[in-house]
């Protein structure tokens, strides 16, 4: 929305009881001024151009981490910080049953000891702009697909541009308001990244998931990163031995003067999707359908893949970032249908969707682009809930759970390297590199067993592939057998097999399986695809009459990975007779840690339990309460892509890093409940203390340079 429709009306919105300014997740590019000056009204002491578009901006220093969480450069060489479950699979790729960083941490006590990461990457955003007058006379007129390819081809022409004056930038365009918008976005990727600093998996992810969601927090989620360069240009480059530290104009001041009650806080980081505009009917399927499959499928999944773990340590390494990746939406889809229930969203949509249609019919109000039809998109909706079931449990079924599957669909799309002479057709093969110590056999056979028979129970029999007819001719519907005959008669699996464009590997048996599933998942998004492009476009227009009904308010886009604003206070919050306190403290975390033996999520190392255990934190001890503050909550307004965002305080100092919301508000990624949203961070001074007393890493604490 443009400045100028906002800002007296917009001022007076935001200072209503109907409004809360800690919700939004605010593009920096355009942010409305109404929101700056209820920023500096909460206790923002900076001017607006160091938030973005100035040499020493906040945005400078903030970046993606590998597209999937955030962090933050806080030293002049390069120094990164960010969850410790961002950079999990970082250190869980470095860890071995004789060296097991997970278990044990990792401190780098030089740069030769720094770990180089394949396909780790940071991304500085450089530059955004609205291109939507500029797109929409290219898609007037075009489907979904046509539109994609336009888009591609716009990104491509943009890249190319600003290639030719600087090579390392690149270009993506993206859709804001549900399509309504246009932002291009200018990013410098660095490919080079290493790891440098990881407490113990103890208590980067202490309480695990009996914790995970949850409020009161003492998880020490962080690990330290640093970026290199070109030693020539200090630019990006490709891993070499011969980068050296990245040394950015700028970073962020790292704080140790705490925070209070009530104090301003700021998060800016990448959060990755949400959905507050969703029409009550698609909040609808997202809680019967997709929350509903993921919980259901993957409380199989975890079962199976636990009781291998727990058996065998290098299995629990080879699955330790699966398991905690299926777990963290697994445990939130649960919550959010929780939530969803609970606050009874679905009917609070409907009755605010009614208000939208009573607005268009006594406006009269005849656009195309905002006038919904509520019906059609009831019945859209409700004529696609077989296909997206069946899209949902197939991904959750068959789509990178077991190794078998994998290379199946992998063999299938021709999505593998081809070998021998390119003009001798029938001498080119493909062949699967060897990763025999990145997953169990035993495990991986119980798995896919287990997800063929699960998803045959829970779809319409129009959408199973055509193997299952053989499964129950051949076999009886004996699951496990057949997938022990894929598995003994199947080439897929075996290391160094070549496999030719031929008769032979056509008859192979899991190769016929991945052509099976591929065909299958095929069919099922070609009866979803064409209800889906109007879904959208139905969806499209609900989120334009939103913001023209209430023009008279400043309205933000939802997540999709592009850098975000989000501000508000320090505090707890009440519910139920409960009082969540802003903050927890070293005294919270040995009461958890004498639990252990009951709770393995507890358990940690006797030299943890001692250093929380200290009477005295010298300088770590917050002033005005006295305490060792762990973990603390803000109203912030994060979502997935968030973790490992910077949180500032007013005067734009380091005082945290965002790692998780609360249980009570999982359905925020559809409805921002400004009573009992929060987001916790994990106090930059528990960070310290650890890096210092635990990894006694000085040269990285002078080179950060706290105050």
């Amino acid at each position: 929305m443009k400045k100028s429709t906002l800002l007296i009306a917009a001022s007076l919105a935001l200072s209503s009881p109907s409004i809360h300014a800690d919700e939004g997740m605010w593009t920096l590019h355009n942010l409305p001024d109404a929101v700056y000056e209820q920023m500096v009204a909460e206790g923002f002491q900076l001017p607006c151009d160091m938030i973005y578009n100035s040499p020493n901006a906040i945005s400078n220093y903030v970046v993606s981490f590998s597209g999937y969480c955030s962090g933050v450069v806080v030293s002049p060489d390069g120094l990164v910080f960010t969850n410790h479950h961002c950079g999990f699979s970082a250190i869980n790729a470095h860890s071995t049953v004789e060296h097991d960083y997970m278990k044990d941490g990792f401190y780098a006590k030089n740069y030769v000891e720094e770990l180089p990461n394949e396909n780790l990457y940071v991304s500085f955003m450089k530059k955004q702009e609205d291109v939507t007058a500029r797109v929409n006379k290219l898609i007037a007129g075009k489907n979904a697909e046509q539109t994609e390819a336009i888009l591609d081809s716009l990104t491509n022409h943009l890249t190319d541009s600003i290639k030719a004056i600087d090579k390392t930038l690149h270009i993506n365009i993206d859709p804001f308001y549900e399509g309504n918008k246009y932002y291009a976005t200018t990013y410098q990727d660095f490919p080079d990244v290493r790891l440098v600093f990881t407490v113990p998996k103890s208590m980067g992810k202490f309480g695990g998931e009996t914790d995970n969601w949850m409020w009161p927090r003492q998880t020490c989620d962080f690990s330290v990163f640093r970026i290199y360069a070109d030693p020539k240009t200090n630019g990006p480059a490709a891993y070499s031995k011969d980068n050296v530290p990245y040394h950015p104009a700028h970073w962020a001041p790292v704080s140790m003067q705490g925070y209070k009650d009530k104090d301003f806080a700021m998060t800016i980081g990448y959060p990755g999707s949400t959905s507050r505009y969703l029409s009550s009917y698609g909040i609808q399927q997202r809680r019967d359908i997709d929350n509903s499959v993921r919980v259901q499928a993957r409380d199989i999944k975890l079962a199976l893949m636990k009781k291998y773990m727990d058996k065998n340590e290098k299995t629990r390494i080879q699955y330790e970032n699966r398991y905690v990746q299926a777990a963290n939406y697994w445990k939130n889809s649960m919550g959010m249908n929780k939530c969803i229930d609970s606050i009874g969203l679905i009917r609070q949509k409907a009755e605010y969707e009614a208000r939208i249609r009573t607005w268009l019919q006594e406006k009269n109000i005849q656009d195309p682009t905002v006038k919904v039809d509520f019906d059609k998109l009831a019945k859209l909706y409700s004529n696609s809930n077989d296909a997206k079931l069946a899209s949902m449990y197939w991904m959750e079924s068959f789509w990178k759970t077991s190794e078998l599957f994998t290379r199946a669909l992998n063999m299938a799309r021709g999505s593998l390297k081809v070998y021998g002479p390119a003009n001798e057709p029938k001498k080119q093969y493909m062949v699967y590199e060897d990763n025999q110590d990145e997953w169990n056999p035993a495990l991986d056979q119980e798995m896919a067993a287990a997800m063929l028979k699960n998803y045959c129970e829970h779809v319409p029999a129009k959408f199973l592939p055509d193997f299952y007819e053989t499964i129950k001719t051949e076999f009886g519907n004996d699951y496990e057998k057949y997938t022990k005959f894929v598995y003994s008669q199947s080439k897929l699996l075996k290391k160094g097999q070549k496999f030719y464009q031929n008769e032979k590997t056509l008859k192979d048996p899991g190769v016929l399986l991945g052509i099976s599933l591929l065909i299958n998942y095929r069919a099922i998004l070609a009866d979803l695809s064409n209800k889906t492009e109007e879904i959208d476009a139905e969806e499209k227009k609900l989120c334009e009459a939103k913001v023209q009904m209430e023009m008279d308010l400043p309205h933000y886009s939802d997540a999709n990975s592009t850098m975000r604003l989000s501000y508000g206070q320090v505090g707890g919050y009440m519910i139920g007779g409960f009082n969540s306190n802003y903050y927890t403290t070293a005294e919270s975390i040995v009461k958890k840690m004498d639990e252990g033996s009951k709770i393995e999520d507890y358990q940690v190392e006797p030299i943890m339990k001692e250093l929380m255990s200290a009477k005295d934190f010298g300088p770590y001890t917050d002033k005005t309460t006295g305490k060792m503050q762990l973990c603390f909550l803000t109203n912030n307004d994060i979502t997935g892509g968030n973790s490992g965002s910077p949180m500032f305080d007013g005067k734009g100092r380091l005082i945290g890093l965002a790692f998780d919301g609360n249980w009570d508000s999982l359905s925020s990624d559809i409805n921002f409940d400004r009573k009992l949203a929060r987001c916790i961070g994990v106090d930059i001074r528990f960070v310290l203390y650890l890096m210092d007393k635990w990894g006694h890493a000085d040269r990285l604490l002078k080179e950060i340079n706290p105050q």
